[in-house]
Formats: C-alpha cells, sequence, structure tokens
C-alpha cells in the first residue's frame, strides 16, 4: 500500500467518524415511524420513554432520547385476559414516587365508555428490574371515564389532572383536577378546570367558525413549571382532525383546586404548520435537557393531513423557549428536514 493509498483510507476513516459525531449530536424528526402520547423520564443519567402500544406497557432507556429508534427496551406488563382494563391501553406515564417507580395508564375491557385510569408499582431502582405490581383503579368522585392522568407536586402535596366525561355518555372530554391520598389513591371529588369553550377547541375539520362541527376534547394535561409561575399544557380538539393542538392554563389563583384560579388562553400554543408538513401535533409531554438547563416539548404529530388518531402519529421533540411574561413559548412544529441539536448534555 503506497502513501497515497494509506491518505486516502485515513481521510475516509476521519470523515466517517466526524460523519457519525455529527449525526450524534444532531437529528431529525420524527424520532420513531409511530408512536402516539409519547412520555419520557430522566434518571440517573437515562431516559425512560414510553409511548401507546394499546395492548401492552413497553419501556424504551437511552442515554439520548434523539436515538430512541436504537434503545434498549423491554415489556414491563401485559394485562390479564379478561379485566375491565386489558385492552386499549393509552397514554401510559412513568414516575419516580418516594423512590419508587409508577406507571400510570388508561385501559378498558374493550368498550371506550370503561376507560378508567390504573397504576403498578416498582419499588426497584432499575424499572428494568423488579416486579411490577398492579396497585389497581385511580378513580376520583363520582367515578367517571376517565384517561391521560399525568401526576404533580404541589407545595408538598400531590395531585393528578386528567381528561374525563361529566357524565356516563361521550358529550364532551373536560380537564379535572383532583388531590392524592398516595399514588395509587385519590382523595375527595375531581374538580373541574377547564372544558372546550372556543371555537379552535371544537373545530373538527372545517373552517367554519359559525357553524363548528360537534367536536369537544380537552384531553392529555400536562403540569409545567418554571421560574414559579404554574401551567398545564392541555390537548384540544379531536385527535382524528388535522385542527389536534395544545392549549394553555395558567394558575393565578391561591388555591390549585379552585377552578377560578385557572385561566385559559383565548388562542392555541401548538398547532399544525402546512409549511412544514405538520399534522395534528399534540399529546406532549415536557422534559429538561441533561444539564438542566434545556426545556423540551415531547409531542406526536402526523406527517401528512387527514392521518387521523392510528398508527402514522409518530414522537417528535424540539427545543422551547419563554416569553417574556413567563409563559412557554413552543415555537412551530419543526420539519422532518430541520436539523436540531440533541437536548444539552452534562
Amino acid at each position: 500500500m503506497n502513501t497515497e493509498h494509506q491518505y486516502i483510507i485515513g481521510l475516509l476513516f476521519i470523515l466517517m467518524f466526524a460523519n457519525c459525531f455529527s449525526q450524534s449530536k444532531t437529528f431529525t424528526n420524527p424520532l420513531l415511524p409511530s408512536g402516539a402520547d409519547p412520555y419520557s423520564t430522566y434518571y440517573n443519567g437515562y431516559y425512560y420513554y414510553t409511548h401507546t402500544l394499546q395492548d401492552k406497557l413497553v419501556l424504551w432507556k437511552t442515554k439520548n432520547l434523539a436515538n430512541i429508534a436504537a434503545a434498549e427496551s423491554k415489556i414491563i406488563w401485559t394485562p390479564p385476559e379478561g379485566t375491565m382494563y386489558s385492552k386499549d391501553i393509552w397514554a401510559p406515564e412513568f414516575h419516580i414516587i418516594d423512590n419508587k417507580w409508577y406507571v400510570y395508564f388508561a385501559a378498558d375491557d374493550g368498550n371506550n365508555e370503561n376507560h378508567r385510569m390504573y397504576v403498578l408499582e416498582n419499588d426497584n431502582e432499575d424499572p428494568f428490574q423488579g416486579e411490577w405490581d398492579f396497585k389497581g383503579k385511580v378513580a376520583a368522585w363520582p367515578d367517571r371515564w376517565a384517561i391521560d392522568g399525568n401526576v404533580f407536586t404541589y407545595e408538598d402535596e400531590r395531585y393528578m389532572i386528567w381528561s374525563g366525561w361529566e357524565g356516563h355518555t361521550n358529550g364532551q372530554q373536560n380537564i379535572y383536577i383532583a388531590k392524592m391520598k398516595n399514588p395509587w389513591t385519590i382523595e375527595g371529588k375531581r374538580v373541574l378546570i377547564s372544558e372546550p369553550t372556543y371555537v379552535w377547541e371544537k373545530q373538527g375539520d372545517l373552517d367554519d367558525e359559525e357553524n363548528p362541527p360537534h367536536v369537544n376534547v380537552n384531553e392529555g394535561p400536562q403540569y409545567l413549571e418554571h421560574n414559579g409561575e404554574i401551567f398545564i399544557v392541555y390537548s384540544a380538539n379531536g385527535c382524528w382532525t388535522d385542527y389536534y393542538s395544545l392549549g394553555l392554563l395558567s394558575f393565578k389563583g391561591e388555591d390549585i383546586l379552585d377552578p377560578g384560579s385557572w385561566i385559559k388562553h383565548n388562542k392555541p400554543i401548538f398547532k399544525k404548520s402546512e409549511e412544514n408538513s405538520v399534522y395534528a401535533p399534540g399529546h406532549n409531554s415536557f422534559f429538561k435537557s441533561p444539564d438542566d438547563s434545556e426545556d423540551w416539548i415531547l409531542y406526536h404529530a402526523n406527517s401528512r393531513p387527514g392521518e387521523g388518531c392510528g398508527t402514522r402519529r409518530s414522537p417528535r421533540m424540539q427545543k422551547i423557549k419563554w416569553n417574556e411574561d413567563g409563559t412557554p413559548n413552543l415555537g412551530t412544529p419543526v420539519s422532518a428536514k430541520t436539523i436540531l441539536e440533541i437536548p444539552t448534555l452534562k
């Protein structure tokens, strides 16, 4: 091998290494071809990620959430047959509470009217190890249809927010909040803090402000705190429409269980971008970069109009900013061609 050949081979190795390094530091959306209702928990240097799979609970583990496609994964629970929670498992979330792992999810027996929220517990520090024990149904009074539970702590008290029906029929979905006695038990009555009121929350696929179709959905609530300000970001409209989007509630009172303490913003804060070929962005969660300096949104969306609530919803993420008034600025959903830097590492 002559010197010229050695130089060329060496250069190729350098280029290959540089390309791999570049790819490891940047990414493009979507993160996976499919995966609705994405959620992640950062713990001990790893992201633990999950999304809706309908018939089981799966957990992914990775140091780089942008590389979730190559992450280690494990089925941590498959429901027993013939129960009220055997089917239609939606929107799982993994939380660490009092040094134990909990996963909250909604499920039914094949009849959507029976959707309720449930929780599993694992006392092993590593959620890929240990046993996941079924703790039961998480229900408030009155016990009604419920999905999309999100748990948070405020002033040393634990609360759950979720989407539910007022009665026993599917008239509209509202956002409720309740205090928790422990990680698997709601204490007291549920409190209504948001229901669809604006056209953009019940628009359907017809851009007709005078005669909007009958779509009344508030769902997927997510607690968000920044510099002492408290927010709930929620999904509005039907997931089967291209107008699925994110709305914002701001906590402006003293009692978090007082409906009057929550102020709804009159416009969506995150919506479709036809220019970027992103449709029906919604059911999000939030996470911090490993160095704790950046705030990111994790959400699902479609790449084409009319793709609805099926398996074409794919997980995506992008960094968010903050407005001068303290509210979150989620920006515009970026296109699949946009090259983004990964969350800043420690």
